[in-house]
């Protein structure tokens, strides 16, 4: 329950700051609290403001348009802040790179709205 009360609050965080993201956060505490809390887990799922995302993840795989430029955006932003101001060794870079790609190549493969009726 722990792990899913952390994840809200840093999902909560991510819905201001603009690098920190928010679905993946909400979707590992909805996980735990399915795993501990029904009450929470129901609290999550149902919530006016993440539920409908939380809900379309769970029944269709849909992650929306504005969430996948999210995440492509800050895979870029991370990418460039390691090549051009951390400046770390290539091998990282690389290694960064290919986990960047990996993430990118699947949030790009979800659908981007649930199926019509």
């Amino acid at each position: 329950m722990a792990l899913g009360f952390v994840c809200v609050g840093l999902g909560v965080l991510g819905a201001f700051l603009p690098l920190l993201p928010t679905t993946p956060f909400l979707l590992v505490a909805l996980w735990a609290f399915s795993r501990s809390s029904r009450r929470f887990h129901h609290w999550l799922y149902t919530h006016p403001r993440f539920g409908p995302r939380l809900q379309e993840w769970h029944e269709h795989g849909a992650v929306p348009v504005k969430v996948k430029v999210s995440a492509i955006s800050a895979m870029v932003v991370s990418f460039s802040f390691l090549a051009f101001v951390a400046r770390v060794r290539w091998p990282v870079l690389a290694a960064a790179g290919a986990l960047m790609l990996v993430g990118a190549t699947y949030v790009l493969s979800r659908p981007s709205r649930p199926p019509g009726p």
